[in-house]
């Protein structure tokens, strides 16, 4: 069965790094965009970044832009994301999601039928 288990997150001080990752199993992964999204306390879902099956195009929320790198490994089955510049407001609970075939809308999140159990980041000073 499709599997995504995130990992990575943790505590970092405002203008810091982490590093995520998410390791896929169950499925081809190398045929399916992947996207980041978030959920900050109290507060809805947020699409993140977006990356095509191949890595070739890569998507960003005007939120984290410049910021945050998408990317992948097909090899690996895995996806990450590089965030640098860390803000009190990029904490949330990260998610990893697989789309649906045939994406046609990455910040769509109903595009997207499988999804990981989430890391928290916490950026705090």
């Amino acid at each position: 069965q499709v599997q995504l288990v995130e990992s990575g997150g943790g505590l970092a001080q405002p203008g810091g790094s982490l590093r995520l990752s998410c390791a896929a199993s169950g499925f081809a992964f190398e045929s399916y965009a992947m996207s980041w999204a978030r959920q900050a306390p109290g507060k809805g879902l947020e699409w993140v970044s977006g990356i095509y099956s191949d890595g070739r195009d890569t998507y960003y929320a005007d939120s984290v832009k410049g910021r945050f790198t998408i990317s992948r490994d097909n090899a690996k089955k895995t996806l990450y994301l590089q965030m640098n510049s860390l803000k009190p407001e990029d904490t949330a609970l990260y998610y990893c999601a697989k789309s649906r075939p045939d994406l046609s809308a990455y910040a769509n999140l109903d595009e997207y039928d499988y999804w990981g159990q989430g890391t928290q980041v916490t950026v705090t000073s």
